[in-house]
């Protein structure tokens, strides 16, 4: 079978939905238009201008239950829109002040409230990625259906938050791309690193609660606690589902 391009998603506001995409351009050091574009700093955050680490942020490694949102966006309008089970959907712009009370209240119930609490939407003029570079994440379809199968259980592939994902190569094979470059279509991408996972990942994305040991499996059947890759983009243009990959 050939190495193809499966799906393609973006995350508009960190660890605050996921969005499947029919297709996207990418350009040169950047990341995904529009992905991790703005993210939710809580009362315990300490900011500095531009890109912030993870541990700034509302996200799912201790609001489960924010794993459960979907999101769109009219790039256009710049208007996002979050569902999530039992709950109205939300429209709002992220940018305007005026509207960050509506979000804090429909995601207030989603937030323990034993943890820092949502306070206000930041931006970073790049997305604000677990990384200090302008990455793209990449993980391998047969790589969670391998681990799933170590567990006994379905890993819907939305836990891991994911921008590609990619078919046609075996379990695991792409734990061997560090340092190498692959091709998606005429996009280039130079694979930098593995990505270390998080508790976020033991939560069903279709229902908010955690329901699987992924870190535990990952440590004891793989040694390490890693799933997939960050890249960086070295040639742009536009992908597709269905593109071939090529490992250069």
């Amino acid at each position: 079978m050939t190495a193809r391009l499966a799906q393609i998603s973006r995350h508009p506001i960190k660890s605050h939905g996921r969005e499947r995409l029919g297709h996207v351009t990418l350009r040169a050091g950047e990341t995904l238009p529009w992905d991790r574009h703005w993210a939710v700093a809580h009362d315990a955050a300490r900011l500095v201008p531009g890109w912030n680490p993870c541990a700034n942020f509302s996200r799912g490694a201790k609001a489960p239950a924010l794993m459960s949102i979907e999101a769109r966006i009219d790039e256009d309008t710049r208007a996002v829109t979050l569902t999530a089970p039992g709950k109205p959907d939300l429209q709002f712009h992220p940018d305007e002040e005026a509207e960050l009370p509506a979000f804090l209240a429909w995601v207030s119930d989603l937030n323990p409230p034993d943890r820092a609490q949502p306070v206000r939407i930041v931006t970073a003029g790049r997305g604000m990625t677990d990384t200090d570079f302008a990455s793209i994440s990449i993980l391998n379809l047969a790589s969670n259906a391998a681990l799933g199968a170590e567990m006994g259980q379905s890993l819907a592939p939305e836990r891991w938050r994911a921008n590609l994902w990619i078919d046609g190569v075996d379990a695991w094979a792409e734990r061997g791309w560090i340092g190498r470059k692959i091709a998606i279509g005429d996009v280039v991408l130079d694979v930098m690193e593995h990505i270390v996972r998080c508790r976020a990942t033991m939560v069903d994305p279709a229902t908010g609660l955690i329901d699987g040991d992924t870190l535990t499996a990952l440590n004891t059947g793989h040694g390490h606690q890693e799933m997939g890759l960050y890249a960086r983009v070295v040639t742009g243009g536009t992908i597709t589902p269905g593109d071939p990959v090529v490992l250069l």
